[in-house]
């Protein structure tokens, strides 16, 4: 295979205006024949929609899409030039895939690589450089996982780099790039969110195996009895005190 030099890339972007990226695969394709990426990058609809990618995204669609089921939700905003190929059905369509596309893919969270934050990125790139794998190798070797690592985690978030659903061997941004070329206006997917019924709510998780044995239990224990009622102490009897003897009638008993 041929080197497809970062020249060779510029000047094959110089006369067709397609991305870098688009570039160097044509020529990748191409085995490093410009005229032959020219024409890989015509096939693909891809020559001229990087001339386009300048200029102004003003109408379009917002549209929905919610998952069988109704536990995932997506809004999403495309835009194109005008509300004429706003109309379009092509373009409809092409806005409702993207709607299910996000839905698809729950770990994408940017349109693009470049709207990632930039602290984000540099804490994607602390983790990889405390990865395990790093131990014992040399500090170019390092850097090169590292980028790899960090590129690839990146690319997950992007939703314009995931792989289309319905066709695996393009992306969405080479999706997005065809219409761009058959509908001859700029298209942009300007922005999306996406909702998970129960996101965010914190639900209180049970022992399910402790809370049948408690059920169990409660069911085979038979109720206790309750004791009767002690009898009332009886009453204490009446005592009759004794009338003392009189010392007087005694006393005149004697004298008489």
């Amino acid at each position: 295979m041929a080197e497809i030099s970062a020249k060779l890339v510029k000047e094959l972007r110089d006369k067709t205006g397609a991305g870098m990226m688009d570039c160097k695969k044509a020529l990748t394709e191409s085995e490093g024949d410009v005229e032959q990426a020219v024409g890989w990058l015509r096939q693909k609809g891809l020559a001229s929609a990087g001339k386009k990618a300048g200029r102004q995204t003003a109408e379009g669609l917002v549209d929905s899409y919610i998952h069988t089921g109704g536990r995932i939700g997506v809004l999403v905003e495309v835009n194109c030039e005008t509300d004429f190929v706003a109309r379009n059905e092509k373009f409809k369509a092409l806005v409702q895939d993207i709607a299910k596309q996000i839905a698809a893919c729950q770990n994408v969270e940017y349109v693009s690589v470049e709207d990632i934050p930039a602290d984000l990125i540099e804490k994607e790139r602390q983790i990889a450089l405390g990865s395990d794998a790093l131990q014992g190798k040399p500090q170019e070797v390092k850097e090169k996982i590292v980028e790899g690592k960090l590129k690839k985690t990146l690319q997950e978030m992007s939703l314009l780099n995931q792989p289309f659903i319905r066709d695996q061997a393009k992306t969405v941004e080479e999706l997005v790039k065809e219409h761009i070329a058959e509908l001859g206006e700029n298209i942009r997917i300007r922005r999306f969110n996406r909702f998970i019924l129960g996101e965010g709510i914190e639900k209180q998780e049970s022992n399910l195996a402790a809370e049948v044995a408690a059920q169990t239990q409660t069911a085979s224990t038979p109720p206790v009895e309750a004791a009767p009622p002690e009898p009332d102490p009886a009453p204490p009897k009446a005592t009759t005190a004794k009338k003392p003897r009189s010392t007087t009638s005694r006393s005149k008993k004697k004298k008489g």
